[in-house]
């Protein structure tokens, strides 16, 4: 059990490692607000493709297969991306980079079903708290290391070297082909599982309407310093983790369906907390509500589309992993024209009306009956 755990925490290493490489990258290729925005698209892009063909991979090959063709792209990208200063360099390192952080994304995700089914456990929100806690170690030991006076290539290769230790070790240990000999390599996606994709997008949407507009949100509507502008987050990517790491228990307990109306409108009383309340200290404190109501949300449709019994669960969790990361990939452009023509508050409040869909479809998509295990 300890390798599949370490497999989501590697897998969050992989995911932080840019966030602190972006301001060198920008410099270095001196580019604009608009530039860095194309480079940031290529990164999803490159995701986007790889997506569906990790569903193949794992299918066919296997998780440990998936896995270290990931890993090995995220190592050969993270020199170049430490390093090069022209834009047509960074535009191909970031999709290459992109593409192996979906094939370790879809992966981790497709081995969480399997040991799920293999424990008849809930285990899924626990394995993600772990990747949430990857992320925070990955871009908060990267900007230390920075800090101190490391340069990016010499940070960078701090995360090289845990990934590479991680396939040596514990990697090995990754389980084998999740499908069998006569699965097919491709299936169109039910109904059931693109709802469970549109779901995960409304998820990921909310997640990235954080990640790229509460410092935003801070320093342009509240007048925060720039310096501190950064706590929103540092508070939602906190208590996210912390919900996930203790999210196994609480479903144990109270069931998925409980999980899914209760984070949805928890997230909707965090955002209606930020907009509503002028203090930017308690802002903080509704950044963090909305961090524990969508901490189990994505987890539990994952777990959803991996024990669906309409298509092979692979594929399903690729689907459903693509369709939701259009929410991260798009969402934040969405809710920027959508501020640029009304404000940047209404947008907010627009993104929590989305939970809507989510409290709304738990009845339909998880019995009442399933209380300890999602399958």
């Amino acid at each position: 059990m300890a390798a599949y755990r370490l497999t989501f925490l590697m897998s969050g290493l992989c995911m932080g490692a840019w966030a602190p490489l972006v301001p060198y990258a920008r410099s270095r290729a001196g580019v604009d607000d608009g530039a860095l925005g194309v480079l940031l698209l290529c990164l999803g892009l490159g995701s986007l493709v790889m997506m569906p063909l990790a569903g193949i991979l794992n299918a066919r090959k296997g998780c440990r297969f998936t896995m270290h063709v990931g890993i090995a792209l995220v190592l050969l990208t993270l020199p170049l991306l430490a390093t090069t200063h022209s834009f047509a360099g960074l535009m191909f390192a970031l999709t290459v980079f992109g593409a192996g952080c979906g094939a370790v994304d879809v992966t981790m995700n497709v081995q969480g079903v399997m040991v799920e089914r293999a424990t008849t456990r809930s285990l899924m929100s626990g394995f993600h708290g772990l990747f949430s806690l990857g992320t925070i170690v990955s871009a908060a030991g990267m900007t230390a290391l920075l800090w101190l006076g490391a340069t990016p290539l010499l940070a960078s290769s701090a995360v090289m070297a845990a990934l590479v230790a991680f396939v040596l070790t514990a990697g090995r240990q990754m389980l084998g082909r999740s499908g069998d000999e006569g699965s097919p390599i491709f299936v169109r996606p039910t109904p059931k599982v693109l709802w469970l994709g549109v779901l995960c997008l409304l998820a990921f949407l909310a997640e990235g309407a954080i990640l790229d507009w509460s410092a935003v949100f801070l320093s342009e509507v509240r007048g925060v310093e720039h310096s501190i502008a950064g706590l929103g987050y540092a508070a939602f990517a906190v208590m996210m983790a912390l919900g996930r790491l203790s999210g196994d228990r609480v479903l144990l307990k109270l069931g998925s369906r409980v999980v899914l109306i209760g984070g949805g409108l928890i997230v909707m009383l965090g955002f209606t907390m930020v907009v509503l309340v002028p203090d930017w200290l308690l802002n903080l404190v509704g950044f963090a509500i909305i961090g524990i109501g969508l901490a189990n949300i994505a987890p539990v449709y994952l777990s959803l589309a991996g024990a669906q019994q309409t298509m092979p669960g692979e594929l399903a969790i690729a689907a459903a992993t693509s369709l939701g990361y259009l929410g991260i990939l798009m969402g934040p452009a969405v809710i920027g024209l959508f501020a640029h023509a009304m404000s940047l508050s209404l947008a907010l409040l627009a993104v929590a009306s989305l939970m809507i869909a989510v409290i709304v479809s738990a009845a339909r998509l998880v019995p009442k009956v399933s209380r300890q295990r999602l399958h």
